[in-house]
């Protein structure tokens, strides 16, 4: 057994535990996520013809979000806010709870899309938070070794969560599987203060008792020190660009499914076997391929992989725009996205400051991520207002696409740099 766990991961005894309950927090963080994700992508098909000012609604809701969270950031130790911030997210969902039971017929739609805005601004938040705290706990060289692994904690939480959706939206109301969500950030929450202080390399007990410290300074911080770092900035456009073309694909598959599906349930079956698929690919990919991509041929590939992918998938929106044809890009995409991007992307993040990987890093994934959905809400719905239709938007898409290929590969050679140019513990300023 031990033998094949070292062909997976190549972890060192004093850093088993901190491996161990990273993949169990992001397991439980992304099993929760799941079980509500396909309730909100029902909605979204529901109110397709509303998504361009939801995704403002969004985008507002996320400046707030932001800087309430930077605040509390700057107050108090990752062990005390991180708990904070899931236990947040239960007291929600319990209020959404109660909503979609007492509210009445005439007001539904309103819950709903609340609902809709809530699950769109606590979906990155929730792994914001996550990854925040990871690339604070381990650095550059473990994260290379170990994020892959850790990402195979998400993936199983996320084929999970869509079998219990699937095998219960029939027979119980949205409201439990609400709760069942809540349940799980529980778990999540009370995985934090089991992590061990030092399991770094650096052996310094000085250093470990610093990261436990509030780490200070303004709630505005995140936010200045991204428009004064060319490698911050470079790391927002690459999350928006990211979402700006999943917003693209996300409006085409709210139209085919619309017009595929009419019975809601069915809709809200399909959107979960959906994620099945993903996550099911995705965990194939993170044991056999994830680690090795990232150990052969570095960062910079295994950041580009989906990129690159997604030129080859509107080039095919392009010539069959069509509901298979999409769900087989989804599913490439967005496996490539949580197989090898996502992780080679937090690689990126562990040669920042630590109230960089907290502040900077909360606004560029969060905010930066539903900049992307607003400007590529309003972009699609304006190239629909021209008359163009899914085959041309998806040749558009093929530049941007280009665009944000070149600079997966700018960031990928900086982050390198950095590293080289930094510490053990990786807590320079860039």
């Amino acid at each position: 057994m031990k033998e094949i766990f070292a062909r997976i991961v190549d972890v060192k005894s004093n850093e088993l535990r901190a491996l161990s309950l990273g993949f169990a927090f992001f397991f439980v963080v992304l099993a929760g996520y799941y079980v509500i994700r396909p309730v909100r992508d029902n909605i979204g098909a529901n109110y397709s013809e509303n998504l361009w000012w939801m995704f403002s609604v969004v985008l507002v809701t996320m400046i707030g979000a932001n800087a309430l969270f930077s605040a509390i950031v700057s107050r108090m130790s990752r062990r005390r806010f991180i708990p904070i911030a899931y236990r947040f997210f239960i007291l929600n969902l319990v209020i959404f709870f109660f909503l979609m039971r007492m509210a009445p017929p005439g007001k539904q739609p309103w819950v709903d899309i609340s609902f809709f805005v809530w699950v769109s601004v606590f979906n990155l938040f929730a792994t914001a938070v996550f990854w925040g705290f990871m690339t604070d706990l381990f650095t550059t060289e473990q994260g290379k070794r170990l994020f892959g692994f850790i990402a195979i904690g998400g993936s199983l939480g996320g084929i999970l969560g869509p079998i219990i959706t699937a095998s219960l939206v029939h027979y119980v109301s949205t409201g439990v599987l609400l709760l069942i969500c809540a349940g799980m950030l529980e778990i999540a929450a009370q995985s934090v203060r089991f992590f061990p202080a030092e399991f770094r390399g650096d052996n310094s007990k000085a250093s470990s008792d610093s990261a436990e410290k509030p780490i200070g300074g303004k709630f505005w911080d995140g936010v200045t020190n991204i428009c004064k770092s060319p490698y911050l900035l470079a790391l927002f456009l690459f999350i928006f660009l990211y979402t700006f073309t999943s917003t693209w694909t996300y409006f085409q598959q709210s139209q085919l499914t619309r017009a595929g599906f009419v019975d809601k349930a069915a809709r809200t079956a399909f959107f979960a076997k959906l994620d099945l698929s993903v996550n099911t690919l995705t965990l194939f990919l993170q044991i056999f391929v994830t680690g090795r991509l990232m150990k052969f041929l570095g960062v910079t590939v295994t950041l580009l992989f989906m990129p690159v992918l997604s030129l080859f998938g509107f080039a095919a929106m392009g010539v069959a725009p069509i509901l298979p044809v999409l769900a087989a890009f989804q599913i490439a995409r967005r496996a490539s996205t949580f197989a090898f991007m996502r992780p080679a992307r937090e690689v990126l993040f562990t040669v920042l400051r630590r109230e960089d990987k907290y502040k900077a890093k909360s606004f560029i994934d969060t905010f930066g991520y539903r900049c992307g959905d607003q400007f590529g809400g309003w972009s699609y719905g304006g190239m629909q207002g021209l008359g163009l239709g899914l085959s041309t938007i998806s040749y558009i898409a093929i530049p941007v696409v280009a665009g944000w290929c070149a600079l997966g590969v700018w960031l990928g050679r900086k982050q390198r740099v950095l590293a080289d140019a930094q510490p053990g513990d990786a807590t320079r300023a860039v």
